[in-house]
């Protein structure tokens, strides 16, 4: 097939060539203004999609890190509130300690006992604790409200709930936040943590309850017993129901053992004192330390009064001492999530490097290559520009001369 050459096709296409140089150079020096090669998408589709895609997990790890600031805030806070509850509850112990010994007066005990109850208070008011936001640390979810209240009866109750917040702080990583004050200060187990042992309050004898535990041969399936003294000198065991399983003689300072479980007592009890041991069951801290306050407030002028208060202040610092422990073991708890946070932050700022060089690789413009095009493209378009104003003279009558 022939194709005419004319004049005005000779024109249409330099004037074509001019424009599409034009626009690549228009186009480089955007690319050089900016820095960047992907201008807009249409520069490069796919490599445009993936940077959209590495921008949004870029801001994910930003969202990740305001996640972990703020949980690292209120487990911080957490750790500094359980480590002033901790030195209270030491204060507590040498407190107890202190009206164990005989040779104080019912004013030194009362004196120790006032002091005891400006430690309730101070304790009340740290579990009440806010995290600088208006949101209380240990209320659990239900953070919005003081977890922890007085009733009618003067008894602290929990108005909190018992759920612990996960918090995403890296792809697939959660951290737990502040423990709901339930788990540190209201279900505390008492005795040694399995098992418990206390002497009956109407007790008449001097006995005093010194030790108890699991025995050495194990066997423990979990029951309950009383130990019912019938002489000063022999006594019966009783299973829950209240029916004998057992017997025997006893020296003071000699263990009974039964049942997989132990007591050790001392002193000098009379036919019808009795002492339970059997599974622990839970106390609140603020519970234990009203005990204690309680012992402490008691008269006792009689030697089996002062038993009956020696053996509350012994059960009494046991508690105490679970109590402190649960408290360190919380303080652990958060010490491992804030390091869970601090191994995430390394991970979110590792994963963030390479983003961000794959991002420089897709956008980020290479000068030397973009000047020199911009050279080559600038030549075409003067060459083009030549060839057009030479055209302008030109026609092809003049091939006919």
């Amino acid at each position: 097939m022939n194709e005419r050459i004319s004049t005005s096709m000779m024109f249409g296409q330099s004037l074509a060539s001019m424009m599409g140089r034009q626009k690549q150079l228009n186009a480089l020096q955007q690319q050089l203004a900016t820095g960047q090669k992907l201008v807009t998408a249409k520069d490069d589709p796919v490599a445009a999609g993936t940077a959209v895609g590495l921008d949004r997990t870029l801001a994910e790890f930003e969202r990740f890190a305001k996640n972990a600031n703020t949980v690292a805030n209120r487990l911080g806070l957490q750790e500094n509130l359980l480590a002033q509850a901790g030195d209270t509850m030491a204060r507590v112990t040498e407190l107890a300690v202190q009206a164990n010994n005989a040779a104080l007066s019912e004013d030194d005990r009362r004196a120790i006992a006032a002091e005891l109850r400006s430690i309730h208070d101070g304790l009340l008011s740290l579990a009440n604790s806010t995290d600088g936001a208006g949101r209380y640390l240990f209320a659990g979810a239900a953070d919005d409200a003081a977890p922890f209240a007085r009733n009618s009866a003067g008894t602290v109750v929990y108005n909190g709930d018992q759920t612990q917040r996960r918090i995403e702080v890296a792809p697939e990583t959660f951290v737990a936040d502040a423990t709901p004050g339930s788990e540190i200060f209201m279900r505390v187990r008492t005795g040694d943590g399995t098992v418990d042992a206390h002497a009956d309050p109407a007790n008449a004898g001097t006995g005093l309850l010194i030790d108890y535990g699991r025995g050495s041969g194990g066997g423990w399936n979990g029951e309950a017993y009383r130990i019912v003294f019938t002489a000063p000198d022999a006594y019966d065991v009783l299973d829950a129901g209240g029916n004998p399983v057992a017997s025997g003689t006893w020296a003071s300072g000699q263990e009974i053992v039964h049942g997989g479980l132990r007591v050790r007592i001392e002193g000098e009890p009379v036919a019808g004192d009795a002492f339970d041991i059997g599974p622990a069951s839970t106390r609140d801290v603020f519970a234990t330390l009203e005990r204690l306050v309680g012992a402490l407030e008691t008269q006792a002028s009689t030697p089996a009064e002062k038993a009956a208060r020696q053996n509350e202040l012994q059960s009494a610092m046991r508690d105490v001492k679970r109590a402190s422990e649960r408290m360190i073991d919380a303080r652990a708890a958060g010490g491992a999530q804030l390091a869970a946070i601090d191994d995430a932050a390394a991970v979110r700022e590792a994963n963030a490097v390479t983003i961000e060089g794959t991002l420089s690789q897709l956008r980020d413009l290479d000068y030397a290559e973009a000047i020199t095009r911009y050279q080559l493209e600038s030549t075409a378009l003067q060459t083009a520009q030549t060839v057009f104003t030479r055209m302008q003279g030109m026609s092809l009558f003049d091939l006919l001369r």
